[in-house]
């Protein structure tokens, strides 16, 4: 029986499964709606389908890097427990693995590859939601790429709460490199140098800084001064290569890279849940919607 997109549809409304996990499961069971719900039930996706609607902001980080070639991902789960379990740290695994092999552009592109095992990604991250109980989702990832001349710098924080992968361009000390991603976990810069902020966000600055001066009492005649070095204090706060360097302050990070005839090409840096809007339980409002019941 041919399978048709209003089938596919009807039996993601019914059991929440992504779209090629209904049409593989009408395809196996030649189009019966009753058998491909089971299908999905028994492979452990309709489970995982129920659990969608969860806010998944727990989760690790990880950087594997192999030759010239390296991976930070970031993979989601709703507890922190979780995110310790051996079948999730597998999970993590596995998926760093692929993404290196197969350097798909986007979480979307990943999900639809097909594994080694014949399974797509999707199908192998919902093996482990039904084995392991939760929520997981692939948020995001980055695959980079260097030559012989370059070193990668990965570091993980709080057991992989942080990760950071940095590529040094013009030395192959990966101590190096990494102290580099030590720091840029500790201070969390937002770009490499001064002329990668825009004009429009300096220009901004400016004025939030020159309005402060202003209403400070300053004398117009020195505000602008004034103006200039706090903006030169601004960049400090979010660019690496202005920035102290956390393992020496009395250096700054260029100084640091240059020392190593090197120069900072990236830096990739993903903190779990950033972004993420959790659900914050009111414990008290509970409660009173169950007492006025």
């Amino acid at each position: 029986m041919a399978v048709t997109a209003q089938m596919v549809k009807e039996l993601r409304e019914k059991t929440g499964a992504g779209m090629m996990d209904c049409k593989k499961a009408l395809t196996e069971t030649n189009g019966d709606m009753d058998k491909a719900i089971d299908y999905l039930r028994e492979k452990g996706i309709a489970k995982a389908a129920k659990k969608a609607d969860r806010i998944a902001a727990e989760g690790s980080t990880l950087v594997k890097v192999e030759g010239n070639e390296a991976v930070i991902l970031e993979v989601n789960s709703e507890t922190d427990f979780v995110a310790k379990n051996e079948g999730f740290k597998e999970l993590i695994n596995g998926l760093a693995d692929f993404l290196l092999t197969k350097k798909p552009a986007t979480v979307e592109a990943a999900l639809a590859e097909t594994m080694e095992n014949g399974s797509t990604v999707e199908d192998y991250i919902n093996s482990a939601i039904a084995k392991i109980g939760e929520k997981i989702t692939l948020r995001r990832f980055t695959v980079v790429t260097k030559s012989d001349n370059d070193a990668f710098g990965a570091y993980l924080h709080m057991g992989g709460r942080i990760g950071v992968l940095t590529l040094l361009e013009g030395t192959t000390e990966e101590d190096a490199a990494k102290d580099v991603a030590m720091h840029v976990a500790a201070v969390n810069p937002k770009y490499i140098s001064r002329d990668q902020v825009s004009a429009e966000e300096a220009e901004h600055e400016r004025k939030i800084l020159t309005e402060q001066a202003l209403n400070e009492g300053k004398p117009e005649n020195i505000v602008a001064k004034m103006v200039e070095g706090r903006l030169g204090k601004y960049f400090e706060d979010i660019c690496l290569l202005d920035q102290s360097f956390v393992k020496n302050p009395d250096q700054k990070v260029k100084q640091f890279v240059e020392s190593k005839g090197a120069t900072v090409k990236t830096f990739i840096r993903y903190e779990v849940g950033e972004g993420i809007e959790k659900k914050q339980d009111n414990f008290a409002e509970e409660v009173m919607s169950q007492v006025k019941k």
